[in-house]
C-alpha cells in the first residue's frame, strides 16, 4: 500500500508539488528575516508565527536518512514565510548543513534560459517563429528546418534526446569529467529521426535549450554564460549564483550530495558525488545557486521584473497539444511548467543533477511561493525523492 500511495502521490507531482482539496497550512505573515522561524530555532516565534511550522519541520526532520542527507526550504509570499534546513554538510564529519550553502539546480537553469530568449523576443532581436534553423543554418539540417524558436523553449520540437554514453550512474560516474560540446550534442540528436512534427506533441528534453543557448550567442555575438549574467544575476543581485563552465566543482559553501551505487568493493553504497562535470546539461541544466537567491528570482521574474509586457505571458501559456510519452495534456510552458493545486494554478520547475534535487515554485500572484534544495541520494531516480514530496505536500497540502 505504502508503494502504490508513493507511486500515485509521485504522478500527481509534476511540478513536485501537490494538487488536492486539503488546504496548505497556514503560515503567519512575517515582514524581516528576523521574525522567521525555522526548525533550529522556534523559541522566539509566537504561537501565531509558529502556526504550520510543524508539518514542514516534519517534511525536513530525521535527516540524514537513505532518502536524502540535507535538506533547505524557503517558503514565502504574502501567504506567510517560513525557512528551515535540516541534514548534514557532509557525512564524514557530520555537522550540520549549510542553510546558505550553494547546489547545483538542474533543470531550474531552463527557467533563466528562457527569460533571455524572452528578453530578447521583447527587444526585437530575436524572433520566437523564426526557425531555429535560419538562425544555425550549418548546425540544424532541413529535416529539422521547421522547428521555431518557441518550439525549442517549450519542448513541441520533435527533437529526440542527445545520445550521451553510459547506461547507468556508475558508467556516468567513470565518464564524469568528459567535456560534452553543444554543437555536438545538437549534431547527436538532429541524426536521428524525428519523435514527432514540430509542434504536434509535447515532449520535455534538455535538447531544445542547448539549441536556444546557441540561438543566443549567435544574434548576441556573445556567450549564454556572460548574457544570463549581465540581463539577470547581476542586476537581481544574484550574488551566489553561477554558471560554473566546465568546472566541476562548487565554489563555496555548499553541502555534500550523495548517490547510491555500486561502489568499488561490489557493494551498494553512497558515493559522494559533489564534484561532477556540468557541460551535458549546459543552458538545460548547470546552473549553481541558493534558496535565497532563487527564492529572489523567482519573485522578480512573476512581478515582471525579469521578461516585461506581453512576452511574460508565454511563460505562463501551455501550448495545446498531448505529451508524447503520456497523452495527457501539456504540461510545459517557455521555463516552467504548471499544475492546478486546490483550485489555483501554480507554476513553477524542479531539476535534478547527481546528488541534487531542486525545485522553485510559486502561485501566479505570488501569494505562496516555495523553494527547496535536497541532497537526494537518488536525484535521477524514477520515483519522487520522499522528502521532495513531504515538503511539497507540507507547504501546498494533501492531495
Amino acid at each position: 500500500m505504502k508503494n502504490t500511495s508513493r507511486t500515485l502521490l509521485a504522478a500527481a507531482l509534476v511540478l513536485g508539488v501537490v494538487a488536492g482539496p486539503a488546504a496548505p497550512p497556514v503560515l503567519a505573515a512575517t515582514s524581516s528575516p528576523a521574525d522567521i522561524s525555522s526548525p533550529a530555532d522556534t523559541s522566539s516565534a509566537t504561537a501565531s508565527e509558529r502556526s504550520g511550522i510543524p508539518e514542514l519541520e516534519a517534511a525536513i526532520a530525521d535527516l540524514p536518512t537513505s532518502d536524502a542527507t540535507a535538506a533547505l526550504v524557503r517558503v514565502g509570499g504574502t501567504e506567510g514565510v517560513w525557512r528551515g534546513s535540516s541534514g548534514v554538510h557532509d557525512l564524514t564529519t557530520s555537522r550540520p548543513a549549510e542553510p546558505a550553502g550553494r547546489f547545483r539546480a538542474g533543470s531550474v537553469t531552463k527557467v533563466f534560459t528562457a527569460a533571455v530568449a524572452l528578453q530578447l523576443a521583447a527587444e526585437g532581436t530575436l524572433d520566437l517563429d523564426r526557425t531555429a534553423r535560419s538562425y544555425l543554418p550549418e548546425l540544424i539540417p532541413a529535416s529539422y528546418g521547421k522547428v521555431t524558436v518557441r518550439q525549442l523553449l517549450n519542448h513541441t520540437h520533435g527533437i529526440p534526446a542527445a545520445r550521451i554514453p553510459g547506461d547507468t550512474v556508475e558508467d556516468r560516474y567513470a565518464d564524469r569529467f568528459r567535456i560534452h560540446d553543444p554543437e555536438e550534442m545538437v549534431r547527436s540528436a538532429t541524426a536521428q529521426k524525428r519523435e514527432f512534427a514540430p509542434g504536434e506533441k509535447q515532449h520535455y528534453l534538455n535538447i531544445g535549450y542547448t539549441i536556444a543557448a546557441l540561438v543566443i550567442e549567435r544574434i548576441t555575438g556573445d556567450t549564454y554564460e556572460h548574457q544570463v549574467t549581465h540581463r539577470i544575476l547581476k542586476p537581481l543581485v544574484l550574488r551566489d549564483t553561477y554558471l560554473p563552465g566546465a568546472d566541476p566543482h562548487i565554489a563555496g559553501p555548499h553541502n555534500h550530495g550523495y548517490q547510491t551505487m555500486r561502489l568499488d568493493d561490489g557493494t551498494t553504497g553512497l558515493r559522494d558525488v559533489s564534484v561532477w562535470g556540468p557541460t551535458d546539461g549546459w543552458a538545460a541544466g548547470d546552473i549553481i545557486s541558493t534558496t535565497a537567491d532563487l527564492e529572489r528570482f523567482i519573485k522578480a521574474l512573476f512581478r515582471g521584473r525579469v521578461v516585461r509586457g506581453p512576452l511574460l505571458r508565454e511563460m505562463f501559456t501551455l501550448p495545446k497539444v498531448a505529451d508524447f510519452t503520456t497523452g495527457d495534456p501539456a504540461a510545459y510552458s517557455v521555463g516552467l511548467s504548471m499544475k492546478k493545486l486546490g483550485g489555483r494554478e501554480v507554476w513553477g520547475k524542479s531539476g535534478g543533477r547527481w546528488g541534487y534535487n531542486t525545485g522553485i515554485v510559486s502561485t501566479r500572484d505570488g501569494s505562496r511561493t516555495l523553494v527547496y534544495s535536497v541532497n537526494s541520494t537518488d536525484a535521477k531516480g524514477q520515483e519522487m525523492n520522499t522528502v521532495v514530496r513531504d515538503i511539497m505536500v507540507a507547504a501546498y497540502g494533501s492531495p
